[in-house]
């Protein structure tokens, strides 16, 4: 985690219990758009994307509530978390039992609160800084997906992993509040929870967030067997 990331998270966040889900705290901005101008400012980029890592979005809330209601799910596991943002997901499957976890994102500003969000936790958390979605299935009992269908090419890219991950006998979770590429087949939903977001950029201050479960994989998921 270089220093100049650290810095922007800690002086553009602070660090606090998450709302609806108080158990668990995160370096959190109140506002999007002056974040956003800051970091295009901070990394002389006009198309930087959404600082993601700096909220709590209501995918990510859903499967908190889920995994604090529900710690089988991850208890004793090694569990895997997709596009992480701050951490979150990671964070509750710790929070719940599970025996590691790791966090994956391509954003170096999100490797930064990650790593403080853990710290303040005092948990331990892998970073995967990298893009993973080309890659084989990880070494991983659980993958986490929350809030992950927001934008058509990187919906288009991640659903064939996670059906690869699937396919390779690992447990998906995905928590969505139904954004607009979410898949319409495949999902198996578990639970509906109320969320408060952390971010004006959503419609609504509560959202109806819901956690699926991955099906199993359909026939051509099957590795061919003899």
């Amino acid at each position: 985690m270089t220093d100049s990331a650290r810095a922007f998270v800690m002086r553009h966040t602070r660090l606090r219990p998450v709302p609806g889900a108080e158990h668990l705290r995160l370096h959190l901005a109140d506002e999007v758009l002056p974040l956003w101008r800051a970091t295009q400012v901070e990394t002389h980029d006009d198309d930087a994307p959404i600082p993601y890592w700096a909220f709590a979005w209501a995918g990510g809330l859903a499967l908190a509530h889920h995994l604090r209601g529900h710690p089988e799910l991850v208890a004793g596991r090694r569990v895997f978390d997709i596009a992480s943002g701050s951490g979150l997901c990671a964070l509750a499957a710790l929070d719940a039992g599970a025996a590691r976890a790791a966090a994956a994102d391509i954003d170096p500003v999100s490797w930064a609160a990650i790593e403080l969000n853990a710290r303040a936790a005092g948990r331990r958390v892998a970073l995967v800084r990298r893009d993973v979605l080309d890659e084989d299935p990880p070494e991983a009992d659980v993958v986490l997906a929350g809030d992950t269908w927001y934008e058509t090419g990187f919906a288009g890219r991640i659903w064939p992993w996670l059906r690869r991950c699937r396919a390779a006998g690992i447990d998906v979770l995905v928590g969505d509040p139904g954004r607009a590429y979410l898949p319409a087949e495949g999902l198996r939903e578990l639970a509906a929870y109320e969320v408060r977001t952390t971010t004006e950029l959503e419609d609504r201050a509560r959202k109806s967030a819901r956690v699926y479960e991955l099906a199993g994989p359909a026939p051509d998921d099957v590795p061919p067997t003899g």
